[in-house]
């Protein structure tokens, strides 16, 4: 019986041992937000520059592409209230900062690292960074078709 007992510890160990690796490997990582220059992209004003990351044909029917930007905002740099209205449906992904977003009709709420929402056609919004670090906006705009 302790033989018995002896054995199945041993395979128990040796399946936990096998598993382990598979298990880190499925372990979703975090990717660290990039770090631009002062110089990287496009001067958008106020603070802001505009960096392309690229584009791809869409697989969704109502979009021909997805074109992925990044918005670096100095500390305490805001988007102009005069900007003009979205001409895309967009989604928008936090990827350093924390950002106060205001839109018309809504209370204003707050985004931080890693959080994500949307802005569509013909609507405005005003991002303002409210960290000490310079915040970036990943954004997929989804170019109709």
């Amino acid at each position: 019986m302790e033989d018995m007992y002896r054995r199945s510890v041993m395979a128990l160990g040796l399946t936990a041992a096998a598993a382990t690796p598979l298990f880190a490997l499925t372990t979703p990582a975090l990717a660290a937000a990039p770090t631009y220059g002062p110089n990287d992209g496009q001067d958008i004003g106020h603070g802001r520059r505009m960096v392309e990351v690229g584009t791809r044909e869409s697989q969704i029917t109502a979009y021909k592409s997805i074109k992925i930007i990044d918005i670096v905002y100095q500390p305490g740099a805001a988007d102009p209230a005069d900007d003009p209205v979205m001409e895309t449906d967009m989604v928008c992904h936090i990827i350093a900062g924390e950002f106060t977003i205001q839109k018309p009709g809504i209370p204003s709420y707050t985004v931080k690292d890693g959080d994500i929402y949307t802005c569509g056609i013909g609507k405005k919004d005003q991002a303002t960074n409210i960290s000490n670090v310079v915040g970036i906006h990943r954004i997929a705009l989804l170019m109709p078709a």
